[in-house]
């Protein structure tokens, strides 16, 4: 009787281990290797990107409720190329994107991110889309031409912003003759409009697309013009997928030489100045 039930015991381990074992090729690919992010976005045929729905870098619009911006025009055209039919975004608190992205709650962020070291360490980054920092704000008509033409100047600039502090830092060399500080970004772009001062100093993106969103606002960003605080823009994915990092690189350098990421730039009020070339 124990030999019966000693035998019984051993024939049921089996089972449990071959059974197991088919569990473990039903996880993997046809080829039997397991699948990767970029396999798994492909079979279900949506990408989900993170944003803190962002203007003008990725967001939903209000009147056509579609997914725009600068970072999500790119991404959507990536896509795309890699016959990813669909898009989806999902909002998250910017400080809460690399934790939303590592948590696998979202495939990828892209939301006029920086890269910055201390995100370097637990995020791995595409190369660099393009770069945005300040901008200086004049009317379309001003001779003003960059900085070295603000000294006898009055200079707006938002308070909260760390172009603030910038701007103060030239005041003090001697570069600007008076800095006046606004509440809001629209306040200041206003008060460049209607000659209260000279020019404001502000972020790139931000005053570029509020240009070509409000034809009332007779201004233009000065170019060219080299930034002072600029920051490299790019997308974020998690540090095991590099097969999804390496694809997306290869598809961004073809948009560049297309001259497609320039062409999304001007769209949302940015130029030349921003774009960075195809990295080796």
């Amino acid at each position: 009787m124990k030999k019966y039930i000693s035998l019984c015991l051993t024939v049921l381990f089996f089972i449990m281990l071959l059974t197991g074992c088919d569990g473990e090729k039903t996880a993997s690919s046809p080829s039997g290797k397991k699948s990767n992010t970029l396999d798994e976005i492909k079979r279900r045929g949506v990408l989900v990107v993170g944003s803190s729905n962002d203007a003008p870098f990725a967001f939903i619009d209000k009147d056509t409720k579609q997914f725009s911006g600068i970072d999500a025009e790119i991404i959507t055209e990536i896509a795309k190329r890699l016959g990813i039919p669909k898009v989806e975004m999902k909002e998250v608190k910017f400080e809460n994107l690399l934790l939303e992205l590592n948590n696998q709650n979202i495939d990828i962020v892209t939301d006029g991110m920086y890269v910055k070291p201390e995100r370097e360490k637990i995020a791995s980054f595409t190369n660099i889309w393009y770069k945005e920092g300040e901008a200086l704000v004049v009317l379309k008509n001003s001779p003003i031409k960059g900085i070295e033409d603000l000294k006898d100047k009055v200079v707006g600039v938002q308070k909260g912003t760390a172009f603030l502090e910038f701007a103060q830092k030239l005041h003090k060399e001697g570069k600007i003759k008076e800095v006046k500080v606004f509440g809001s970004q629209a306040e200041l772009l206003l008060a460049v409009n209607t000659n209260k001062i000279d020019a404001c100093i502000t972020d790139s993106a931000v005053a570029g697309y509020s240009i070509t969103k409000d034809p009332s606002l007779n201004l233009k960003l000065v170019s060219p013009y080299k930034a002072q605080a600029s920051g490299n823009i790019a997308a974020a994915v998690r540090k095991e997928d590099k097969d999804l990092l390496d694809t997306i690189n290869k598809e961004l350098n073809k948009l560049k030489e297309e001259g497609f990421i320039l062409k999304v730039l001007k769209k949302y009020g940015l130029n030349e100045d921003n774009v960075v070339p195809v990295e080796q």
